[in-house]
């Protein structure tokens, strides 16, 4: 194994090795970034963490008008208000599954193009060559993202565009709802992990994702994947209330007991 010699800390290692306030440091030229490129950034990442906040910006929705034709979709039979109506009382609804056309040419992709390691550019590698990459960067690397090389997948494209999935995200944020980014990544597994390294790849701890005052995401496994893999675990009606504690916390990752505490011990979905 050699040790990293890519010269500045990067978020992985910080997060491997820094402090709480190291760890919040080094994500200010981050923020400061976002901030130059929207001003409106700073708001919305102060308050949209806030359920008051959040109500108040929901009742800016503004209503969808009807469409003067149905398009075709994908996803044949899903009816988009079971879908909304779904959304609004538990926060999930988990009947969508990809054309079998579609998974294999996003998976085909995904095995051929090259990813970054761990969020961190400079560790690029192939999919298939996940173990020899950990021994030549000398870490542990949980993930595997295309970040804007996805875009070069039409299949990927093709999910983007559907007007199902268009449709169901206007009924349910409004009709200012817009795509922000498209996202396909691998969750290796990998041994000698420290808890920082999973909180970076958002596993082992709950976590929120706060990318606008309203959000909805679609989720697609391209693996199976069952409970000893890894599987997406959400908490029904999370969307809906929050203590006061993680709605004030700068940090992302809540431990599973104090999670499970607030919601109940049913509250978990593994998907």
């Amino acid at each position: 194994m050699t040790p990293d010699q890519s010269g500045a800390a990067s978020l992985e290692s910080i997060a491997r090795n820094g402090s709480l306030l190291r760890r919040i440091a080094v994500r200010i030229p981050t923020y400061l970034s976002d901030l130059r490129e929207n001003p409106a950034w700073l708001p919305m990442f102060m308050l949209a963490r806030t359920m008051p906040a959040r109500r108040l910006h929901w009742r800016g929705a503004k209503p969808v008008r009807p469409a003067q034709k149905d398009q075709e979709t994908m996803f044949a039979g899903v009816d988009r208000d079971a879908v909304v109506g779904a959304l609004r009382s538990e926060g999930l609804f988990s009947g969508l599954a990809l054309p079998q056309s579609i998974h294999e040419e996003i998976a085909s992709f995904a095995q051929r193009t090259p990813c970054f390691g761990n969020f961190d550019r400079r560790l690029e590698f192939l999919p298939a060559e996940h173990t020899e990459a950990e021994k030549h960067f000398g870490r542990p690397l949980l993930s595997g993202h295309f970040f804007e090389r996805i875009l070069d997948c039409n299949a990927a494209l093709t999910v983007q565009r559907d007007p199902l999935l268009l449709d169901i995200a206007a009924h349910y944020l409004g009709s200012q709802a817009k795509l922000i980014t498209t996202r396909v990544w691998w969750s290796f597994p990998t041994s000698s992990v420290s808890d920082a390294e999973k909180n970076l790849a958002s596993l082992g701890k709950y976590h929120f994702d706060l990318d606008d005052w309203r959000m909805l995401k679609f989720f697609f496994y391209l693996n199976p994947v069952d409970a000893e893999t890894g599987p997406h675990v959400y908490v029904r009606g999370s969307h809906n209330r929050r203590t006061l504690k993680h709605q004030l916390t700068l940090l992302v990752g809540h431990p599973a007991e104090e999670v499970l505490n607030v919601y109940g011990a049913q509250s978990p979905i593994t998907l």
